[in-house]
């Protein structure tokens, strides 16, 4: 097959198709894969207590093979395992879909507990 070149109006010999598996790789940055972690986390969290800051995760890559750590902020009192399982598994699920990438291990940090406000409490 050959190709006209816009340049010249000349014709060209078509290069030749490089197999994929030949074409090289995409990188996903850490930091990319970080925000997938910290959107996931906060799709299961919403809404976030008033003064809670919103979910932020630190990652490390090894060979398409991601460690997460994801550090949140909860309302108290509510079922803080439940919680951290929740997050755990849309991480999961998120990094998988959206990078491709095996999760094989999500560690949840609760930095802080929001006491709700009640008789006696102040918010």
């Amino acid at each position: 097959m050959t190709r006209v070149s816009a340049d010249t109006g000349t014709l060209r010999p078509s290069p030749a198709r490089v197999p994929p598996a030949e074409r090289g790789a995409t990188r996903i940055a850490d930091r990319v894969v970080a925000k997938i972690a910290a959107q996931a986390a906060r799709e299961v969290l919403a809404p976030l207590p008033g003064p809670a800051a919103p979910p932020h995760a630190t990652v490390a890559v090894l060979h398409d093979a991601a460690r997460i750590r994801v550090h949140i902020e909860l309302a108290y009192p509510c079922a803080i395992g439940a919680r951290c399982a929740a997050v755990r598994r849309q991480v999961t699920e998120r990094v998988g879909t959206l990078a491709g990438m095996e999760v094989r291990e999500v560690a949840v940090d609760v930095e802080r507990l929001h006491p709700a406000a009640g008789p006696g409490r102040t918010a």
